[in-house]
């Protein structure tokens, strides 16, 4: 499921960085047009990177930052023990399963985004050895990483899929508006 977000929603700061991060989603989720759960969770270049594992990344990472946003702990704990589960499929999981829980957690991430009284408001960072000690970032600063961290792994995805079968960005943007490969 593809969204949009209302063009007059970006007339504001919040809705302008909402409707980057759900572009930069977009990119992602395309990567995946046409293709088979096995296509989809293969790694067909000098990378350990599949498309269902970035997003399976991808939604892990977004859901993770807005929990500490909301002070309360990732759904998911990573550490050097796990870390390679959070880029392939485990357990039951499927490229439709991980599509769905993304398109969840970015429902949530809208909601809690728009709820904030101020995109100025701070909370703290993690007491984790990769983090400052004692920092605080705002609404604003976890909006723009989440964008970042999306847009940089829309790459990954691009050259992932291109690695696979030879399709680029632009012929996935016309098959999903209907006028491209099928």
């Amino acid at each position: 499921m593809v969204t949009h977000v209302p063009a007059e929603a970006h007339g504001d700061e919040r809705g302008a960085l909402l409707a980057f991060l759900e572009g930069e989603r977009g990119g992602v989720r395309r990567t995946l047009l046409g293709l088979t759960a096995e296509q989809a969770s293969s790694r067909p270049s000098a990378s350990e990177l599949s498309l269902a594992g970035l997003v399976k990344h991808l939604a892990e990472v977004e859901q993770g930052w807005i929990a500490r946003a909301q002070g309360v702990p990732p759904a998911v704990r990573r550490d050097e023990s796990n870390w390679h589960e959070c880029f392939v499929l485990t357990g039951d999981e499927t490229p439709e399963s991980v599509l769905a829980y993304w398109e969840k957690v970015a429902a949530g991430t809208e909601a809690f985004i728009r709820s904030v009284p101020s995109l100025d408001d701070t909370f703290a960072l993690p007491n984790d050895p990769w983090f400052p000690p004692d920092e605080r970032v705002s609404m604003r600063w976890v909006m723009l990483r989440l964008i970042s961290e999306t847009a940089r792994h829309a790459g990954h995805a691009d050259i992932v899929r291109e690695s696979l079968d030879g399709r680029t960005a632009f012929e996935l943007v016309a098959e999903e508006r209907g006028g491209g490969q099928g």
